[in-house]
């Protein structure tokens, strides 16, 4: 169908059938202002115009088109799609398919709008309820406990055996500490509600690990957590203690070297490494000394060496040292020697998402 417009000094005969703008709007639902906007974006322009007054005239055909118009306009659907409506109006089948896309577009829409509109409501009843809801997957919630509960597990009082579980902004990070090491493992999630920060006991951490595949979603409130994957539910109550400012535990020293080290050669080095036998408490411990060598590289030392003091070695409980590089993952990792009386660092080399930090052996 096509649409165009005339000019003539005068209406003639053909014109009286016509339909002035406020005959047309009455008949198709468009208001005059609508008509005029229509008009001017090309998709419904009059029949004729008065060159004189400028009055609109429009025939039967396009009070149709008006009518269709009127329609797609209370629905939503773009000018520009209007208008490419409006040129098929005299092939139904067209028109019909571009209805059916809108209406698919509207249904989809819906859909998020209807999800949007929960996640806002739960939003609201965590922040009410003094709530904090934590969704990752189980992998990467397996990943981060195991990163870190080998540091825990030797916790006695006054620090028991737990991680804590602090919220950030898009992340969840797990710290544990004996206060002879401490780890750190930070994962992505989606954080609702308020911040959170609970020091889990080490059963209920056990438990989290053990949740299997998919999704968790963990709800956080003062005195429970509710962690739920698929049909399994964990619940406990977190321990009210006050967990150390591990961030400040773990920041570098001014003069760290910092080495890079492939972790299964590290490990192929210590297992041919002298050891040196400790006591803490009636009970016997290997050690073993590591000191940078000439290169650059990382080496371990004798008890000999150890013994001269020359501060550029840091001795770690070498059952320690297996258990961080086991819990740093394959690849590569940072070692960060301070000297003998500072802490042994293993920083993930990426980012910092998985961090130990062993404390040193004194000779």
């Amino acid at each position: 169908m096509t649409l165009h417009q005339v000019e003539t000094p005068g209406f003639s005969d053909v014109e009286s059938d016509m339909r002035g703008i406020g005959e047309a709007a009455r008949a198709s639902g468009l208001s005059v202002s609508a008509l005029r906007f229509y008009d001017g974006a090309g998709v419904l322009i009059p029949a004729a115009v008065d060159p004189v007054t400028g009055y609109r005239r429009y025939t039967a055909e396009q009070i149709r088109a008006a009518r269709l118009i009127a329609g797609l306009r209370r629905v939503g659907m773009p000018v520009a799609e209007i208008a490419d409506a409006v040129r098929d109006l005299d092939d139904p089948a067209s028109v019909r398919v571009r209805l059916d896309d809108h209406l698919a577009r509207l249904e989809a829409g819906l859909a998020d709008a209807r999800r949007e509109l929960l996640r806002l409501h739960t939003l609201l009843d965590l922040e009410e309820n003094l709530m904090t809801r934590i969704t990752l997957s189980a992998a990467d919630l397996s990943a981060a406990l195991d990163a870190v509960l080998f540091a825990a597990v030797g916790a006695t009082d006054p620090m028991p055996a737990g991680v804590l579980a602090e919220t950030g902004d898009g992340d969840v990070t797990l710290v544990a500490t004996d206060r002879y090491r401490i780890a750190v493992a930070t994962t992505p999630a989606t954080v609702e509600g308020s911040a959170a920060r609970l020091f889990l006991p080490l059963d209920l951490a056990r438990d989290l690990r053990g949740l299997g595949g998919g999704e968790v979603t963990l709800d956080l409130t003062a005195d429970r957590v509710t962690a739920r994957a698929g049909d399994r539910t964990v619940e406990g109550k977190p321990l009210d203690l006050e967990f150390p400012d591990w961030r400040r535990l773990i920041a570098a020293g001014p003069e760290s070297r910092r080495v890079t080290v492939d972790v299964a050669e590290l490990r192929g080095l210590l297992d041919g490494a002298p050891v040196i036998d400790r006591e803490h408490e009636g009970q016997a411990y290997p050690v073993s000394v590591l000191t940078v060598d000439p290169a650059g590289g990382v080496r371990f030392a004798g008890a000999d060496e150890w013994a001269a003091d020359t501060g550029a070695h840091v001795a770690v409980n070498r059952e320690f040292l297996l258990e961080a590089l086991d819990a740093g993952g394959a690849g590569q990792l940072v070692l960060e020697l301070d000297g003998p009386v500072r802490p042994l660092a293993l920083r993930g080399l990426s980012s910092d998402s998985r961090f130990s930090l062993l404390m040193p052996v004194r000779h």
